[in-house]
């Protein structure tokens, strides 16, 4: 019967010994596994603070936004400039062929009082004091006054007429008509819309029919009637003259 209960004191001893060890293991666990954690967390701190460190700053909007507003600023920019060309464009254009300059002269002060544009129509074969000899019968004005059918070639660049509503048209009399040249001239463009005045220059002779002339050549335009001029005409009396045109 001693012996019974010694071995029991023993098995008891036994467990109480096994269950204390097993308690220690397990706090070493828990301790072993709280620091890795808190290592893992330490280390996760460190990486993010790193990467934010060396994360590159994004500029692309700022950039986009500076670009759009430089463009913006050309785009208005570029629509003051075109009204301001819009603005500075007449509506009244003063044409003319002068081969000796006295068409010119009058054509420069119809310009000054309208403050209409200039456009000289220019012979692409210039005309010499040859041609223009009246007296020689085989002159090149001559024999292109002496043909209907003649149209020399013009050598100015061409115009638009879009936007004007008047057009003076000048040139010298040759033979009692326009040169062969206007002709040229008024086939080219069209006058839709358009009032057109002719105006010369002679030394005596009128201008005929010059008027009518171009005006069936043309086809189109509201064409009125035309009056000739001296080369030393006034801007007072062109003024007065186109003030009897209203």
């Amino acid at each position: 019967m001693k012996k019974i209960k010694t071995l029991f004191a023993v098995l008891m001893v036994f467990t109480i010994v096994l269950s204390l060890t097993a308690c220690a293991g397990t706090n070493s666990n828990v301790t072993a596994d709280k620091q890795e954690n808190e290592a893992q967390n330490t280390s996760e701190e460190n990486v993010t603070a790193a990467e934010s460190e060396k994360a590159p700053v994004d500029n692309s909007t700022a950039s986009e936004e500076t670009a759009d507003t430089a463009a913006t600023d050309t785009d208005s920019a570029n629509e003051s400039t075109s009204a301001e060309d819009t603005s500075d464009h007449s509506d009244i254009l003063v044409a003319y062929f002068s081969a000796t300059g006295t068409t010119k002269g009058v054509a420069e002060r119809i310009a000054a009082v309208t403050g209409g544009d200039l456009y000289e129509i220019l012979a692409a074969d210039p005309y010499t004091a040859d041609d223009l000899n009246y007296n020689d019968s085989s002159s090149r004005s001559t024999s292109e006054q002496n043909d209907k059918n003649a149209r020399p070639e013009i050598g100015s660049e061409d115009i638009s007429l879009e936007g004007y509503t008047t057009v003076y048209l000048g040139f010298p009399i040759w033979w009692g008509e326009e040169p062969r040249i206007l002709d040229t001239f008024v086939e080219k463009y069209s006058f839709e819309g358009i009032t057109v005045i002719p105006f010369c220059t002679s030394g005596g002779s009128g201008i005929g029919r010059s008027g009518p002339n171009m005006e069936a050549l043309a086809g189109s335009g509201i064409w009125l009637e035309g009056k000739r001029f001296s080369g030393n005409v006034s801007e007072a009396d062109l003024q007065s003259w186109i003030d009897g045109l209203k």
